[in-house]
């Protein structure tokens, strides 16, 4: 099972569109194992977005992610880093196939909404950088008590 790290960005925060992404989210088959809202600092936006820093739009990058809370969340499912991807959309709004969070929900290349981990290896070292690992609770489908059927539970008429 593999995870991905995603963050809501302070624009859809801004817009309340946070339940409309979960939805997205949930629809797609991945669970939520770890949820929560920060308001990143200039330091922090700057350590996450390091692979970014000799980038022309480094500046305003830090700007933006810096402006408003943000929601960090770790998806878990099959394959979820590059179904994650898919759902979000192209960078670019303006190019994101129809439907996706990107086309839907974002306004610019700049606030486009949310960020997905591109690579399992860089999943790994995001979701460190937010999460501890008292922070993540994997969820099972397994039974309350996995040696007893589902019908040992079901409740009789009498």
């Amino acid at each position: 099972m593999e995870r991905t790290l995603s963050i809501i960005k302070p624009d859809a925060v801004a817009k309340n569109i946070i339940g409309q992404i979960y939805s997205r989210f949930e629809e797609a088959g991945f669970r939520i194992i770890a949820s929560k809202m920060i308001h990143l600092d200039n330091d922090r936006a700057g350590d996450f977005y390091i692979v970014h820093k000799d980038r022309s739009f480094y500046g305003e990058l830090l700007e933006f992610m810096t402006s408003g809370p943000i929601i960090v969340q770790v998806l878990e499912g099959e394959n979820v880093v590059t179904k994650h991807r898919e759902i979000m959309g192209d960078t670019n709004p303006k190019e994101a196939n129809s439907g996706t969070i990107r086309a839907d929900f974002a306004r610019s290349l700049d606030e486009n909404a949310v960020h997905g981990s591109d690579s399992l290896e860089n999943a790994v070292i995001e979701i460190k950088y937010f999460f501890g690992k008292d922070d993540i609770c994997p969820r099972t489908r397994g039974l309350i008590m996995p040696s007893h059927t589902k019908q040992e539970f079901d409740v009789k008429s009498v």
